[in-house]
Parts: C-alpha cells; structure tokens; sequence
C-alpha cells in the first residue's frame, strides 16, 4: 500500500500546519473533500463559525476549523488560525502532483545537442530543440515545444503543447498548463508614409523566474529589444496576454482574461483580477489591488490601495461614482419636471409683463 493510500492521521496532520488537534488524533486521513461532499477518510475545512453547524453534520473523520472552534463528538478536528491556508497544505501532502520519472517516448524528437538533467521526462510527440538545456526532475507532456536555446530549470512542469519559443528562460519549479506560449513575437509595428506597417524588431527574450505557474491559454510575449520578466512565486491564470517587455514582480497574482499592452510595470504582491485592461507604459505599484474588469489607461500609474472601473480609480471614488450613475435615470425624471415648470413660471411671468 502506498503512503498517499495510507494517508495521514489527524495528530500528524496537525503538526504538518501548526494546528491543535482534538477527538479522534488517531483517525487516518487520505483525501480533501468539501464539507458537503466528505465522508469516511475525508478532510474538510470551513473558515467561518456560521458554517460549524454544517461541519458538526458533515461525515468527514476530520475538519479544519478556526482557532477557539469546538465541534462535539469523536470525529478529529484541527484547529488553526487560517483554515484555508492549512487546508491547501495537507492537500499538497495528500494528492501530491503526479511524477513521472526519467524516460524519452519514442516518438519524441529531442535534438543531438541538446541536454536533459537527471529524471527528465519527454512524452509523447514532443520536442526539445538543439542547444535546449532541461533541468533535472522536469516533465514535458505530450506535444509540447522547447525550442533552440530554451534553458529550463529543475522540477518544471510543461502541460501538453506547451510552446517556449527559441531562447526563453524558465526557473526551477515552473508549471505552464495546456497550451501556454512562451516567446512569441510582441505586437510592434511601424507605419510608413503609405500606410503600410512593418514590423517593429522583436528579437528581446523571456525570463519566467522560480515556481511561477501560468493557466492554459496564456500568452507571454517576448521582449521586442530587452527582457519580459515574470517574477518569482507570480502565479497567472489561464487565458491572460502578456505583452512585449512587460515586467511582472515577484508574488504577483493575475486573473483571467486580463491584457497587459507592452511596457507595463507590475510590481510584487500586487493583485489583478478578471478581464482587466492594462495600457501600455502604466505601471502598478506594490500592494495595488485592481477589481475585476477595471481598464488602467496608458502610462497611468497605480498606486497601493484598493482600485476599480475604467477609467481606474480608487474603490471608494468608484463606488460614489457609481451611485450617482445608478440615480442617472431619477435625475433625469427630476431635471425634465424643474425643467417644465420652469417654462411655466416663465410663461406665467410673461403674461403678468404684458
């Protein structure tokens, strides 16, 4: 039987997160399951106390819970002061990610002068480019793309077709899900007299530093003279656009669907949310959080804090901003009845003139 189907047991998982544990410390746990789904072998969490009565019903043999909760009765229990947190930890123990060890599929292409670490793992219909240079430990799933000259560092994961374009950097421990492009050429054009666009030289790189993971479908684009650099612990989702020389800090957290134009600036631990716009030249600052669908305007600069809408403003501008909109349509209903009686008054006053 293997260690993950043993599992852990309650008093082991507490020392794993730091938590206090209580009821059955010896019962053995194996999966992570949501309160409402758990069973027999099952760990669940919840973070609010308004949800307790839902875990003291719940059949999970043991539930994260906040510091000072109590749930009666033998099931175990772990108490720690950020459930959440300590839920994601255990699940790393308990379904740790798939590794395959070192092995070349033979209808993998892997160039003569390239170079695989120790443990490297090359699927099917892959290839590995000549002058590639493959940490040790690293995973290229099926039909993926390392080009010429790619250096990839230990322990990554690249998902199936995955493509890193000729010349791009990764660190150790990146993960890039299906389909993410690495190095592509940026959007640069110029315009001559005729109206006829050429292409601006896109022949910068891409740094991609240390366990940054990146979701399906997104894009970084190489720097047209220079690096794009995506920051240490950054984690991206799936279906974002990265433009040419963008600078990503470290601990950066980006949602889906968000458009960074070329030359931005994202300083560590900032936050963006869903489907925001970004122009070129803007820059955010550390410790910005920008709301889902806020459209950041060319060279503006945002700063820590809170930040929503288009044009990007701070939460609490946008929210009075926003209620006068909503009171838009009362408004014109009051300003078309002043508007009619003054006519009134003013014919009124004609008459009384005459």
């Amino acid at each position: 039987m293997s260690k993950q189907t043993e599992g852990k047991t309650v008093a082991e998982l507490a020392a794993l997160v730091g938590g206090r544990a209580s009821g059955d410390v010896g019962a053995r746990v194996r999966r992570v399951a949501s309160i409402e789904s758990a069973g027999e072998g099952d760990l669940a969490f919840v973070e609010d106390e308004k949800f307790l009565e839902a875990a003291r019903a719940c059949r999970a043999s043991c539930v994260i819970v906040p510091e000072g909760a109590r749930l009666e009765g033998a099931r175990g229990c772990i108490e720690v002061e950020r459930p959440k947190l300590a839920f994601a930890l255990v699940a790393e123990v308990l379904h740790p990610t798939r590794r395959r060890g070192g092995f070349v599929h033979p209808s993998a292409s892997v160039a003569e002068g390239a170079r695989l670490g120790e443990d490297v793992y090359v699927g099917a219909c892959a290839v590995v480019g000549e002058g590639a240079n493959v940490g040790a430990g690293t995973q290229i799933l099926a039909g993926a793309v390392v080009g010429e000259g790619v250096t990839v560092g230990s322990d990554c994961v690249l998902h199936p077709n995955v493509v890193l374009y000729d010349g791009v950097t990764l660190g150790d421990r990146v993960v890039l899900h299906a389909g993410v492009v690495v190095g592509a050429d940026g959007f640069g054009y110029v315009r001559d007299a005729g109206g006829v666009y050429h292409k601006f030289p896109q022949v910068g790189t891409v740094v991609i530093e240390d366990d940054v993971e990146i979701g399906a479908g997104t894009c970084v684009d190489r720097a047209a003279l220079g690096v794009t650099r995506v920051g240490r612990g950054t984690k991206i989702d799936n279906l974002v656009q990265v433009g040419h020389n963008v600078e990503i800090g470290e601990r950066v957290v980006i949602a889906a669907q968000t458009g960074i134009s070329g030359s931005t600036v994202i300083e560590s631990d900032a936050v963006i949310g869903g489907q925001v716009g970004f122009g070129d030249h803007a820059r955010v600052k550390s410790g910005a959080v920008i709301g889902s669908q806020a459209g950041v305007l060319p060279g503006k600069i945002v700063r820590a804090g809170v930040w929503w809408g288009t044009p990007v403003q701070p939460l609490e501008e946008y929210k009075r901003l926003n209620a006068l909109w909503l009171r838009l349509p009362r408004m014109r209903e009051e300003i078309e009845e002043l508007k009619r009686q003054l006519s009134e008054l003013a014919a009124r006053l004609e008459e009384k003139s005459e």
